[in-house]
């Protein structure tokens, strides 16, 4: 099992720290720690703090990723997932929301926005060679077809 140093922010404690809603979850759920409320129009994105700082063992990363319920009822998505969180990152945890719904979302100080999963990073080692051939070799999007 990995531990994970976890510091609240000053001013949060009232903000639920991440955590596994179920036993077989693989991600730990996120909250909001933004001030009040935060509407996102439309096509909005908007950087929503997590009320958080944490320390990640070296060789693991922190991905966070939407909600799926979220996702599929509100079109609510983190716009670069999964997002990295580097073991060496020791700012405020942060959620780049997106609204790609057609109606406004608020996003209540306290609600649950992401999920964060803890990942296995391996890291690669360059080697300036030539790729071998493979049946597909430079084949891309749409070669088997529809």
């Amino acid at each position: 099992m990995v531990k994970l140093k976890i510091k609240r922010k000053e001013g949060c404690g009232d903000i639920p720290l991440p955590v596994y809603m179920t036993a077989g979850s693989s991600g730990m759920d996120v909250c909001a720690a933004c001030e009040g409320s935060v509407t996102l129009s439309p096509s909005e994105t908007r950087l929503i703090p997590a009320g958080f700082f944490m320390e990640i063992p070296e060789g693991y990363e922190a991905q966070i990723r939407p909600r799926s319920g979220l996702a599929l009822k509100h079109g609510l998505t983190v716009l670069n997932s999964p997002g990295t969180i580097d073991s060496d990152y020791r700012g405020e945890v942060g959620i780049i929301l997106s609204n790609l719904g057609r109606a406004p979302y608020t996003v209540n100080r306290g609600d649950r926005i992401a999920q964060m999963v803890i990942a296995k990073v391996e890291r690669a080692e360059i080697l300036l060679e030539e790729p071998s051939e493979t049946a597909r070799s430079s084949g891309g999007f749409g070669h088997t077809g529809i």
